[in-house]
């Protein structure tokens, strides 16, 4: 039988101290695979001008999955400031691995379940079993800023009222991509036996954006007659679920949406420490916890 061939990228801070314990478990359960290390982190942007550098990408796509720890990102000002003597000024930019991961491999699921684990004292409740599925490709991260739009952009009408100052960050929303992660969030419902999938948007003022997921989630409703479908705005969610987790089961949102619905979840089982993802695609995926690198517990063990 072959055995899986496993990209390890401990990454920053407590990031590395979790591999570690991931590994311990993983060898105590009996579980075979290949690991490889793989380079990834604040480390290799200050030294080499690259986060993720082209030989970690050979990595992953030479493997079939990969084990990730944590990362530490920082502003842009503070990112350039940290370069090495002979990076600066190259016109170098950093961008988080992560999402280069995500989008480089088409990693469009990203799937955060939050359950409430049994003797747990921090549980908000003890019947909370949500699982969101988030956009992972598009959405406010595909990073595309400026610090000063071109001046082609204030041709728009739309535009007139803005300062030409301004800096502005484009959201990217596709008929395609919505549809893939809504149809991901129904199959996942109705193989697990799930009741009812919930898409999060806000399409009452992000009209566009929010528009083309809140269509595209509901055509793919329409297949899934079995499973209960509902519509939420995401400031409405947000009092809800402090309200009354209980009543969620699958949530399905865009991807800046479900980055912060997701650690609002995760609160409610104990916190980041008792979350985790999956970034998922249709021939990768790279499992992390949903935590950050939290440099002033690095190689303290206390994570």
């Amino acid at each position: 039988m072959t055995v899986p061939r496993i990209a390890w990228l401990p990454g920053d801070g407590i990031g590395v101290e979790c591999c570690e314990a991931a590994r311990l478990v993983l060898d105590a359960a009996g579980f075979k695979a290949e690991y490889t290390h793989g380079d990834i982190g604040w480390e290799f942007w200050r030294k080499e001008g690259d986060a993720l550098p082209p030989r970690t990408l050979d990595l992953l796509k030479s493997t079939d999955c990969a084990f990730f720890g944590a990362i530490t990102s920082k502003p842009a000002g503070e990112a350039l400031k940290e370069l090495a003597p002979s990076l600066q000024g190259l016109g170098l930019s950093y961008r988080s691995p992560i999402v280069r991961m995500r989008q480089l491999l088409d990693l469009y699921i990203c799937q955060r379940p939050c359950r409430a684990l049994k003797g747990n004292p921090l549980n908000y409740r003890d019947d909370i079993d949500i699982v969101v599925f988030r956009e992972n490709t598009e959405g406010m991260y595909i990073g595309v800023e400026f610090n000063q739009a071109p001046a082609s952009f204030f041709n728009e009408p739309a535009m007139q009222r803005i300062p030409r100052d301004a800096a502005i960050s484009i959201r990217s929303v596709t008929r395609q991509a919505s549809r893939r992660i809504v149809e991901a969030a129904f199959e996942f419902a109705v193989k697990n036996g799930r009741r009812k999938v919930t898409a999060v948007h806000k399409a009452n003022v992000l009209r566009a954006t929010c528009g083309v997921f809140l269509e595209a989630a509901k055509e793919a409703a329409a297949r899934f007659p079995q499973i209960q479908f509902e519509t939420a705005n995401v400031d409405a969610i947000c009092m809800w679920l402090i309200k009354n987790p209980q009543n969620y089961d699958v949530i399905v949102t865009t991807n800046l949406f479900g980055d912060i619905l997701s650690d609002l979840c995760a609160q409610l089982v104990g916190g980041m420490g008792f979350a985790y993802s999956g970034n998922i695609g249709s021939s990768y995926a790279v499992f992390e916890p949903t935590h950050g690198s939290a440099p002033k517990y690095a190689g303290q063990y206390k994570v």
